[in-house]
């Protein structure tokens, strides 16, 4: 048996990995040839009936100083994950992730739950949700928003794919009235920079040119609060992270 890097609440027999490579379900992103390999998600349901994504790997992978021979995407998607969770962003939440390389060709997994009840950037904004209630709700997601993105770049995160269809809103209803909460999908290219500033730049021109079907009024209050709360709390230290 070749070797494994596996991370799931102290799983990391070589028969689990098994297990859910074996485990199979609807392509919602077939395979794709890159990275001189192939990656794709199905969507699974496990015995208690929730729905999972399971991100498979084959030969798909990254290159760093650190693993100049390169090692599968998932396991930077893992560190991204556990990194965001610790900083109070809103990711998917992690089932499983394991890689296992035999005679030289890796294989790797990554199972995260869906974030039900939420949609797309795009969903959104063609849902209709905005224009409600005078808009109210739409400033509150907005401010959200702007909120989490502050939060990634001054930690230095850089999401690196920074597309609408990789934000995801959902509505909260209560007696106290409704909120939105946000959460971010797809930390497949996410990494650490050496400044703020360039983890923010790169995250927000991305975000402009993919920003779908956002108006322009609603990017400005975005950009807007955004640069309140840059700026307003000190940036975290590499070493409380």
């Amino acid at each position: 048996m070749g070797s494994l890097i596996a991370a799931r609440q102290g799983e990391h027999s070589p028969t689990t990995f098994e297990r859910w490579w074996q485990t199979r379900g609807e392509w919602v992103e077939a395979p794709n040839q890159r990275r001189a390999g192939e990656s794709g998600v199905q969507r699974v349901r496990d015995k208690n009936h929730k729905l999972l994504y399971i991100k498979r790997q084959v030969g798909h992978l990254y290159r760093s100083w650190r693993h100049p021979l390169g090692r599968p995407t998932v396991l930077r998607e893992l560190h991204a994950l556990q990194a965001l969770s610790k900083l109070g962003i809103r990711v998917p939440h992690l089932v499983y992730c394991g890689a296992q390389k035999e005679a030289g060709q890796w294989r790797a997994l990554l199972v995260t739950e869906a974030l039900e009840g939420f949609v797309n950037l795009d969903q959104w904004y063609a849902s209709g949700e905005p224009q409600r209630d005078g808009g109210e709700l739409n400033r509150d997601m907005l401010q959200q928003l702007s909120i989490m993105l502050s939060r990634l770049h001054r930690a230095a995160w850089q999401h690196g794919c920074l597309y609408s269809k990789h934000i995801f809103i959902k509505r909260h209803q209560t007696a106290d009235g409704d909120w939105a909460e946000v959460a971010l999908l797809d930390l497949e290219k996410s990494r650490r920079r050496l400044l703020t500033a360039t983890a923010s730049q790169q995250d927000l021109q991305q975000l402009y040119r993919h920003k779908g079907a956002m108006p322009e009024g609603d990017w400005q209050l975005l950009i807007n609060a955004y640069n309140c709360y840059i700026r307003a709390v000190e940036p975290y230290r590499h070493d409380e992270l």
